[in-house]
């Protein structure tokens, strides 16, 4: 698939989904922001590290063949997104962009390198089970 028809179909799980959100999520006199393309990359992400059924159901939702195609179009976005113009007189765009996974499930050498060199996200093992026992905890002081 070439890049244009990546870019078409991504456009149009982007509108899907937005027109979804807005329909069900917004109600009366309200505002909303969201960001459809944070959302691809984080399914895109998510696919590149599921295989069987899940990894199936999100090439289907993001009208992609493959993991290859998504990240090659992911890899792209990203290029672009993070150039700073700023010296040329355009924007500079700072994204937040990292996993945190749970320091006893390690991440698979492979789906880190697409994390880094395809997303250019930080990966980072975190401990959870300790930070939510210091939470309760203090949530518990507070109460």
């Amino acid at each position: 698939m070439d890049l244009q028809e990546s870019i078409s179909n991504q456009t149009g799980v982007s509108l899907t989904l937005a027109k979804h959100v807005f329909s069900t999520e917004v109600k009366g006199d309200t505002n909303m922001v969201f960001s459809p393309l944070s959302i691809h990359v984080v399914l895109g992400l998510i696919a590149a590290g599921s295989n069987g059924p899940t990894r199936d159901q999100l090439l289907s939702f993001l009208k992609s063949k493959s993991t290859d195609e998504l990240n090659s179009l992911s890899s792209q976005i990203v290029e672009v997104v993070f150039a700073d113009g700023s010296p040329s007189g355009g924007p500079r765009l700072s994204v937040a962009n990292s996993v945190w996974v749970e320091q006893t499930f390690p991440l698979k050498h492979s789906f880190k390198q697409i994390v880094d060199n395809v997303y250019k996200a930080t990966s980072s093992s975190v401990d959870f089970q300790k930070k939510a026992v210091e939470v309760a905890s203090q949530s518990e002081s507070m109460g």
